[in-house]
This record gives C-alpha cells, sequence and structure tokens, in this order.
C-alpha cells in the first residue's frame, strides 16, 4: 500500500483532500535541531531510496521509524545528525531521479552516499537544497528554479523547466521552493499545496505538466506553500 509522507503541519484541507486517493498519509515528526519553518519538512529529515526504503535523520522518533517497518519498508538511518547551521542541514536532501543521484555531494550524509553510490550516478551541484529546489515530474522532467541544478540536469537529457524564484509561501522564510510545493502522488498526478492560477509562474508549469501528461491537483485554495515535498513510499502492506 502506498503512504505519502508529509510534514505534521499540514492542514485539514489538505488531509482531506489527499485522503480522497484512499493512501495512508504518514506525518512527519519535527526535528528540534531544525530552525520551525522546515523541522517538519520531509525533503529535509528523510530520502526516499527506492520505492520500499527509506534514509530517516538518525534522530528520528522511533515511534515513526516503528511505523515503517511494521510496513515492512526497509528503513536506514544518517551517519550524522541534522543541525540548522547550513551545510549540516541538507546531508539528506538530495534529488534520485532515473540513474542519478544529485545533490551537493561534499555534504550528503556517508551512509546515503554510500548507498545511492552502488545503483546510481552522482551528480554534484552547488545548491545544498536540491530536493526543495527540485519538483520531480517523471523520471525524465524536473521542474526547478536553480541554473545549476538544471545545467547539470539538462547534461543528462533530462527535460527541464526553469523558473524564477520567489512567489512561494514559506512561513518564517522570505519565500519557499518549488520543490516543496508539491510531490507525484501517482504517476500521471503531482499533488500541490495551493492553487498554480495563484502563482505567478503557473501557467508554464500547467504547459510543462500537460506536456509529460501529468496533471495537477490542488489540495489547498490559494497561493503555493513551500511545506517540504510530498513524498511516497510503497509498502508491502
Amino acid at each position: 500500500m502506498k503512504k505519502i509522507i508529509v510534514d505534521y503541519r499540514i492542514t485539514d484541507e489538505e488531509i482531506s483532500n489527499l485522503l480522497k486517493f484512499r493512501y495512508e498519509i504518514l506525518a512527519c515528526p519535527p526535528c528540534e535541531s531544525l530552525y520551525a519553518a522546515v523541522c517538519g519538512h520531509p525533503d529535509m529529515l528523510l530520502h526516499i531510496i527506492d520505492n520500499a526504503s527509506i534514509m530517516v535523520h538518525k534522530d528520528m522518533p522511533k515511534e515513526f521509524i516503528e511505523v515503517l517497518k511494521k510496513s515492512n519498508i526497509n528503513v536506514f538511518l544518517s551517519n550524522s545528525s541534522l543541525s540548522s547551521f547550513y551545510p549540516y542541514d541538507i546531508i539528506l536532501n538530495a534529488v534520485s531521479i532515473s540513474n542519478l543521484f544529485v545533490h551537493y555531494i561534499d555534504y550528503t550524509d556517508e551512509n546515503l552516499l554510500d548507498i545511492m553510490s552502488k545503483t546510481k550516478n552522482l551528480i554534484k551541484v552547488k545548491q545544498g537544497y536540491t530536493k526543495c529546489s527540485t519538483a520531480i515530474v517523471n523520471a525524465k522532467a524536473v521542474i526547478t528554479s536553480d541554473i545549476g541544478i538544471a545545467k547539470a540536469l539538462n547534461k543528462e537529457n533530462i527535460d527541464i523547466l526553469l523558473l524564477p524564484p520567489g512567489d512561494i509561501e514559506l512561513p518564517g522564510l522570505n519565500y519557499g521552493f518549488i520543490g516543496g510545493t508539491c510531490g507525484l502522488i501517482e504517476e500521471k498526478t503531482m499533488a500541490f499545496y495551493g492553487n498554480l492560477d495563484c502563482y505567478t509562474y503557473g501557467k508554464d508549469v500547467i504547459n510543462f505538466l500537460k506536456k509529460h501528461k501529468v496533471e495537477p491537483f490542488y489540495l489547498r485554495k490559494g497561493k503555493l506553500i513551500d511545506r517540504g515535498s510530498i513524498l511516497t513510499v510503497t509498502s508491502n502492506q
């Protein structure tokens, strides 16, 4: 059964709309070592290795780890603890797409890098918040606001929609990132925290999704908000 991992602070409206897909919703518990704006962001706290394997930060509450394990999901722990000081907050904030692992490799958690280097090509970028900055549309297409990520993935024949930064809410900070506003919950369905009609570059995103035969699904009314990505994992239950 597919499980959707979200920030523990998502609203009742967003939960209600996610439940229409009849998947189990897992609220990612906060990490007190991170600053409040991102303390519950899944893309900061864990990394999906594959459909049934996750790496979580080493200080993740045991109760959450047990929930994952009871669903027959393989759970790995990071080597390092998260910290609010950059770059020690980005250790798991990487992009895995196709046969590529994209991150500021110098600061990727040692355990995560060891696992991913065995099956994927490592692509180094200077953007540490790699997953925050990147919305994965499919194995060959992404949306990003980071020029370095766009250039690196373009060389790998990934179709890129490069957007200007801004116009995304992230309470406590000036603005959020496009990758943190959304996530594929089905192969052809991308859920968004907010409505693309309320986003300055919404038409560009809609047209790019249409090009790749992906439909947007809106979890809330109003502007896009960065809640640290919507991540999915498939358990054996």
